[in-house]
C-alpha cells in the first residue's frame, strides 16, 4: 500500500489481527476545553492525534491557555478559569474541525471579547446558523456570511434559555451547554432524539454537573471546574472501519482494545450481528464517565441492512463505514441521513460517487443511499474520489479490499485529520 495525495488498496481475503485506535476525537474536544475553562492544571493522556483536534488545542493557545505537548499522546494544559479566556489577537484558525468552531463559538459568547472562527474551505461551507441562533437567544450577538464561516462571535453576559432544538446534534446541544456554564441562571437543551453525550460525562469529570431529563438536558450558570488527570479511550468511529471489514470478510477476526463504548456511540454493535457477524464485547470499569473496553469482530455471513431515520443519530460517523459492508456481498439502505449531506463533504454524493467508481452498485437518496454488492462476485475496483473526506477516504479503502485488482484512492492523506497511520494498520492487516 502506497499514501501520498493518493493510496493504492490491494484486495483482501480477510483482517486479522489485535490494535488499539487513537484517542477519542469528540472526548478529546471536550476535555481540552474543559481543561482550558477549569482551575489548575490538567494532564491528558492518549489525546486524539489527528489534525482536528490540533485545531481545537492552537485556538485555546491564541486565546491564551499554556498548553505543552509531550511524548505518545500527552497533553497537559493550565486552565484559566471560566470566563476567563484572553482575547486574542488575530482569528481563531479551526481548519477542518467543525467541532472546534461550534463548541468553542459556545465558550466565547460568554466573554466579553469580539473573536473571529475561520477554517478551510470545506468548514467554510458549513452551515452555523444552528449554533448562531441559540447563542443570541442568550445574548451574545454573532455574524457569519449567509449563515457560513466565518463566523464571529461578540460576547456578552448571557441568560440561560429553554432551547428546543430542531435538528439532533450534539455539536450544538455542547455549544448551548458551554454557553450556559457562563450564563446567568439555568441553561437547557431538548432533542427530538437522544445524541452522543460526551460533553455532559465530560462535564461531571471536571468537577462540574448537569441533570438529564428525558431528551432534556440542564446546566447551571458559574459551575467551578477543576483540573484533571484523564486518558482519552480509543475512538469508536475510527475503530468502525476495522470492525465493518472484519464483518464483511468471512474468516477474520480483528480485536480492539482499550476502545470506546459509550452506550450513544456504539450502536453499529448491534447493526454488525444483524448483518451477520460474530460480536463480543468486555465492557472494562468505566472511567471518568467514559466506558471502554475490547471488542471482537468475526466475520460470517452477509445479510441485508436498513438503517431507519430513528437509528440516525447514533450511527452519524459510522455510516460511511456502514456502507462499505455492501461492498463484499451485501446491501445497505440508510434513509433519514439528510445530515450526512452537510459534513466535511456531502457523504450522500460522495459515497455514492465513490463506490460507483470502484464498480459498486450504489444509488443516492434525498436523505441517504442504497449500496448493493453482489453476492459471489468481486467489484472490479477502480479510482475514488474522497473530495478531501477523512471518513470518505477510510470508507472507500474498506470496499477496495473486496474489488478483483487493486484501487486507488485520491485524498487518501484526508486520513491524517482523525486516524494518522490508518493505511499503515490497514496493510499490517490484511492477511
Amino acid at each position: 500500500m502506497s499514501l501520498s495525495p493518493a493510496a493504492t488498496v490491494r484486495p483482501a481475503r480477510s483482517l486479522r489481527g489485535r490494535l488499539e485506535v487513537p484517542g477519542d476525537k469528540s472526548i478529546a474536544h471536550r476535555y481540552a476545553l474543559f481543561a482550558a475553562l477549569a482551575h489548575g492544571p490538567s494532564l491528558l493522556h492518549n489525546f486524539a492525534p489527528g489534525a482536528d483536534c490540533r485545531s481545537t488545542l492552537n485556538c485555546l493557545r491564541r486565546l491564551g491557555v499554556s498548553i505543552e505537548e509531550g511524548p505518545a499522546g500527552t497533553v497537559s494544559l493550565l486552565g484559566r478559569g471560566l470566563g476567563q479566556l484572553r482575547s486574542p489577537a488575530g482569528p481563531l484558525d479551526a481548519g477542518n474541525s467543525g467541532t472546534t468552531m461550534r463548541l468553542l463559538s459556545g465558550v466565547l459568547a460568554g466573554h466579553p471579547f469580539s473573536s473571529t472562527l475561520v477554517g478551510d474551505a470545506s468548514l467554510s461551507r458549513r452551515p452555523m446558523r444552528r449554533v448562531i441562533d441559540p447563542l443570541e437567544r442568550m445574548g451574545a450577538r454573532l455574524e457569519a456570511v449567509d449563515g457560513h464561516p466565518p463566523l464571529t462571535v461578540h460576547g456578552a453576559r448571557l441568560n440561560g434559555i429553554a432551547y428546543q432544538s430542531p435538528t439532533p446534534s450534539a455539536q450544538v446541544k455542547s455549544a448551548v451547554l458551554l454557553a450556559g456554564l457562563h450564563a446567568e441562571g439555568v441553561t437547557s437543551v431538548t432533542e427530538t432524539a437522544s445524541t452522543r453525550d460526551h460533553t455532559e460525562r465530560a462535564l461531571t469529570a471536571f468537577g462540574g454537573a448537569s441533570a438529564v431529563e428525558g431528551l432534556t438536558v440542564s446546566v447551571a450558570g458559574g459551575q467551578q471546574l477543576v483540573g484533571r488527570t484523564l486518558t482519552v479511550p480509543g475512538d469508536f468511529s475510527s475503530a468502525a472501519f476495522w470492525l465493518v471489514a472484519a464483518a464483511a470478510l468471512p474468516g477474520s477476526r480483528v480485536e480492539i482494545e482499550a476502545v470506546g463504548l459509550n452506550p450513544t456511540r456504539s450502536a453499529l454493535l448491534g447493526v454488525l450481528r444483524r448483518f451477520g457477524a460474530r460480536v463480543h464485547v468486555e465492557t472494562a470499569a468505566d472511567e471518568n464517565g467514559e466506558p471502554r473496553g475490547t471488542v471482537l469482530v468475526e466475520g460470517d455471513r452477509a445479510e441485508a441492512i436498513v438503517i431507519t431515520p430513528e437509528e440516525v443519530p447514533g450511527l452519524i460517523d459510522e455510516l460511511p463505514a456502514i456502507a462499505a459492508l455492501a461492498a463484499h456481498g451485501g446491501e445497505v439502505t440508510v434513509r433519514g441521513a439528510g445530515e450526512l449531506r452537510v459534513k466535511e463533504s456531502d457523504r450522500i454524493s460522495a459515497l455514492v460517487a465513490g463506490f460507483r467508481a470502484l464498480g459498486i452498485d450504489a444509488d443516492e437518496r434525498d436523505d441517504g443511499f442504497v449500496i448493493r454488492g453482489r453476492s459471489g462476485e468481486r467489484p472490479k475496483g477502480g479510482v475514488a474520489d474522497a473530495r478531501g473526506d477523512h471518513r470518505m477516504a477510510m470508507a472507500f479503502a474498506i470496499a477496495a479490499l473486496a474489488a478483483e485488482g487493486p484501487s486507488t484512492i485520491d485524498g487518501a492523506e484526508a486520513v491524517d485529520i482523525s486516524y494518522p497511520g490508518f493505511f499503515e494498520t490497514l496493510e499490517r492487516l490484511v492477511s
